[in-house]
């Protein structure tokens, strides 16, 4: 499969997920708005929701399917899932020794991520007491993580990239029903999480053992694969993670801002989509042709086949982001704008969606150029650029805060995306060849100037038509209406501009000709 072909595969099913997990949003924000319960429950779930993005988003595929694809081709199948059986004995022993020590530590680790809840202990106790039931899913997302590696490496990617679409549906479903017996709706959502992460984990074990690598429990036991899984897996989780770990340090300063946590998470929730649908996608589907490429000693290949995913991940994350930039308020409106959730809410959400699409190309060229580093098992620079743009984050947080208050968060987190970016930009080098820059850049720059170009149009339509944005009943077919007239807007000025040609498209999604020399990268 080529690699359009598996972002296609993956980035449609992603799409369903996080269009159900703005559903739940959206349906979240109208019955408890930005109020305690909301916010409680927004920060337990920090935990869960940043490690299922570390492992099932590609962080822990990172240093597993490298090892893996090399055990598969040079030892075969057998040796590579005996492979997978030691990482799966040892790894269900350490998760299970971390969630005890979670359970018992839980208080203080909350009080830590949440210090602005040491005022209000009823807040804190009842953010703990949702964390120490959601804990559990970190388990079945590693596991989950694991079998979808095995998945992944195998050329199979439909059952992975399905499976946090049983977290959303799941959370809707314990959320309606609260509502509906008048429950206690953040317990209900708690208990929803763990049940997902059980059905997940089920999902992706059948289709590991539907592709005939069923995995057995064995007896832990250290193994030089082990050493080197956790020699790059470490390093690899913490620099493929770091956009989480800036999150998980901006959810301590917005805890000392009502209803901030609720604002930031929405937000977030609105660029995670064309985040995980675009970013997730290419890096999940880049990795494994990227180790094949280096296991081959093909690197030019290699190199070719990054810049063609540089240039499709961009040629669909800038438009976005000019959109997201175009018309933040009226996108926020529409999703959230109701119930609990009251205008002011609205105002304070639609500026962090302006930051942080800001910063989405540069989050999403993080999903793209780090497997060009994890593909030749090198986790220390890209864990090393982490570590900077992590420094930036933490600055420009604090320093920012007397000024802009809780905002200072996503401007944070949108600068450190691009300085990340940039030092993995500047450090990729796969074939000694030409820079990275002169593969791609003259087709980055006619999208960037198409994506402006409807960028513009988008924000003199809102403007003009203020009073249909503003009538509680015509808001929604003239939100609805600009999406794809802005879509089909972009399309037109890119083939005018050539940012893309329809002989690139149809190459994109058509699969290679199995042939020696056939490249399974076509030009988007």
């Amino acid at each position: 499969m080529s690699v359009a072909k598996a972002f296609f595969t993956v980035s449609g099913l992603t799409m369903i997920s996080r269009v159900l997990g703005l559903a739940r949003e959206v349906v979240m924000a109208a019955l408890l708005g930005s109020g305690p319960i909301a916010e409680a429950f927004f920060v337990a779930f920090r935990f869960p929701n940043m490690f299922r993005r570390f492992f099932a988003e590609g962080a822990f595929n990172m240093a597993f399917v490298p090892l893996f694809s090399r055990e598969l081709e040079g030892e075969g199948r057998a040796a590579a899932k005996g492979f997978a059986e030691e990482v799966l004995a040892s790894f269900l022993l350490f998760l299970m020794l971390l969630t005890l020590a979670a359970q018992l530590a839980m208080p203080w680790i909350i009080l830590g991520l949440a210090y602005g809840f040491a005022d209000d202990p009823w807040k804190l106790d009842l953010a703990t007491y949702y964390a120490q039931i959601q804990f559990p899913y970190l388990m079945f997302m590693a596991l989950v993580a694991l079998f979808g590696g095995v998945l992944n490496a195998l050329g199979r990617f439909a059952a992975v990239a399905g499976a946090p679409i049983l977290l959303n549906v799941t959370m809707i479903t314990g959320m309606s029903l609260a509502a509906w017996v008048e429950a206690d709706i953040g317990l209900w959502l708690s208990w929803s999480v763990f049940v997902a992460g059980v059905l997940q984990f089920m999902l992706v074990a059948r289709a590991a053992s539907r592709a005939g690598m069923s995995l057995s429990l064995r007896w832990p036991r250290w193994t030089p694969r082990l050493s080197r899984l956790v020699t790059l897996g470490v390093p690899g989780a913490i620099a493929g993670g770091v956009t989480q770990i800036n999150i998980m340090i901006g959810t301590v300063i917005a805890t000392f801002y009502d209803g901030a946590v609720v604002w930031l998470t929405l937000a977030d929730r609105i660029y995670q989509l064309p985040l995980g649908v675009i970013g997730i996608g290419i890096g999940v589907a880049l990795l494994p042709e990227l180790s094949r490429r280096a296991r081959a000693g093909e690197a030019a290949e290699a190199e070719s086949a990054l810049a063609r995913a540089i240039e499709l991940s961009m040629f669909f994350t800038v438009p976005a982001a000019a959109a997201l930039l175009a018309m933040p308020e009226e996108i926020t409106r529409v999703l959230f704008g109701r119930g609990a959730f009251l205008e002011a809410d609205v105002q304070a959400t639609a500026m962090a969606v302006a930051i942080y699409a800001l910063g989405l190309p540069g989050f999403v060229l993080i999903k793209a150029l780090g497997p060009a580093f994890f593909a030749i098992e090198d986790t220390k620079t890209p864990l090393k650029y982490a570590a900077i743009s992590m420094l930036v984050n933490i600055v420009l947080s604090v320093a920012l805060t007397p000024a802009i208050g809780w905002l200072a968060v996503a401007v944070g987190t949108s600068v450190a995306a691009y300085v990340n970016a940039w030092l993995l930009w500047r450090g990729v080098r796969l074939a000694g060849g030409p820079a990275l820059w002169s593969m791609v850049g003259g087709r980055m720059l006619r999208i960037a100037a198409a994506s402006a170009a409807m960028g513009g149009a988008l924000f003199a339509a809102v403007i003009w038509g203020a009073d249909y944005a503003a009538d509680p009943w015509l808001r929604y077919p003239f939100v609805l209406g600009l999406v794809p007239a802005g879509g089909a807007l972009y399309f037109l000025l890119c083939l005018g501009l050539r940012a893309v040609t329809l002989r690139e498209l149809r190459a994109a999604l058509r699969r290679p000709a199995r042939t020696e020399r056939a490249d399974p990268t076509p030009d988007f």
